[in-house]
C-alpha cells in the first residue's frame, strides 16, 4: 500500500509540474519578445480577461451562461449517443447480419469533417439547437459503438459456450455475459466520444448561436480579441477535464477491476 501511494503521489508531483512548466514557457515567450503579443497575450492579459468575462459576462451573456450553453447541448447528445449507440453496438458486435446493416453507413460518415455535413443538419433542422445537438450526437455516436463492437470481439468465446451449457438463453447471455464484459472498453468509447464532441462544439456554434463556449471563441476572433480566445479555450480545457475525472471516477465504481491483471 506505502509503494502504490507514493506512485500516486509521484504521478501527481509530474503532473503538476509538466502545468507549471508549460505555464512558466508560455510567461517567458510572451515577456521575452519571442511572440507577438496581438496574436498570443500574456498571461497577465489573459487573466484580465478572464476576470473581466467573469464578472461583466460577454456579449449578453455571463461565462456560466455561456458554459451552460455549451453543456446543455454536449451532455443531450451524449446522453443519447450512449442510449443509441451502445446497444447497437453491442447487437452488432454479437450479430454479423446487424453488423453488415450497420458498419458501411458509420464507416461512411465517421471520417468526415463535421463542416461537411452540418450544412445538411441546418436543411433538415434549421439553424437553432436540434441541428447543433444533432452535430454533437452523430460526433459522439461514432467511437461508442466502435468501442462496443470491439468489446464484444475480445470476448473469448469459451466464456459465452459455458453459459450456452448452463442453459442460457441468447438474452440471458448478452445480459450475464456481453455486457459486464464490454464495461471496460465501452468506459473507453464514452471517453472518446466526449473528446470528439468537444472539438465539435466550436463547429455546432458557428451557426446562428448567440452563446456557448464554442461561440465566445470564435465572436472573440472576429473582434480580434486573443485574450478573450484563450480564456474560452482554457474554460473548454478545464470543462473537458472535469468531464473525463468524472467519467474515471464512475469507471472506477462500475468497473472496478479495469485495468488491473
Amino acid at each position: 500500500m506505502v509503494k502504490k501511494k507514493s506512485k500516486i503521489s509521484s504521478e501527481r508531483v509530474i503532473s503538476i509540474s509538466a502545468v507549471v512548466i508549460v505555464l512558466l514557457l508560455w510567461w517567458t515567450a510572451t515577456h521575452m519578445g519571442w511572440t507577438n503579443e496581438k496574436l498570443i497575450p500574456t498571461p497577465e492579459k489573459t487573466w484580465e480577461a478572464f476576470v473581466e468575462v467573469l464578472s461583466k459576462g460577454y456579449k449578453g451573456n455571463t461565462l456560466f451562461q455561456h458554459i451552460a450553453a455549451s453543456m446543455q447541448r454536449l451532455f443531450i447528445a451524449f446522453f443519447w449517443a450512449f442510449v443509441i449507440a451502445t446497444p447497437l453496438g453491442l447487437i452488432s458486435g454479437f450479430s454479423t447480419k446487424v453488423r453488415a446493416a450497420l458498419e458501411p453507413i458509420i464507416e461512411f460518415y465517421r471520417p468526415l469533417p463535421p463542416l461537411a455535413y452540418y450544412t445538411l443538419l441546418t436543411l433538415a433542422l434549421g439553424i437553432e439547437n436540434e441541428s447543433k445537438i444533432a452535430l454533437l450526437f452523430l460526433a459522439c455516436f461514432a467511437p461508442i459503438y466502435v468501442s462496443c463492437v470491439s468489446a464484444v470481439a475480445k470476448i473469448k468465446q469459451d466464456y459465452i459456450l459455458s453459459a450456452y451449457t448452463v442453459g442460457a438463453n441468447k438474452g440471458q447471455v448478452f445480459l450475464y455475459v456481453i455486457f459486464p464484459s464490454c464495461l471496460a472498453d465501452m468506459f473507453v468509447g464514452l471517453r472518446t466520444a466526449i473528446g470528439v464532441a468537444y472539438t465539435t462544439l466550436v463547429a455546432a456554434e458557428m451557426v446562428a448561436a448567440t452563446s456557448g463556449i464554442g461561440w465566445m471563441v470564435l465572436d472573440a476572433g472576429n473582434w480580434f480579441r486573443n485574450d478573450i480566445i484563450f480564456v474560452g479555450i482554457i474554460v473548454m480545457g478545464i470543462t473537458g477535464l472535469l468531464i473525463d475525472l468524472i467519467l474515471k471516477f464512475v469507471e472506477k465504481k462500475i468497473v472496478p477491476w479495469s485495468g488491473k491483471d
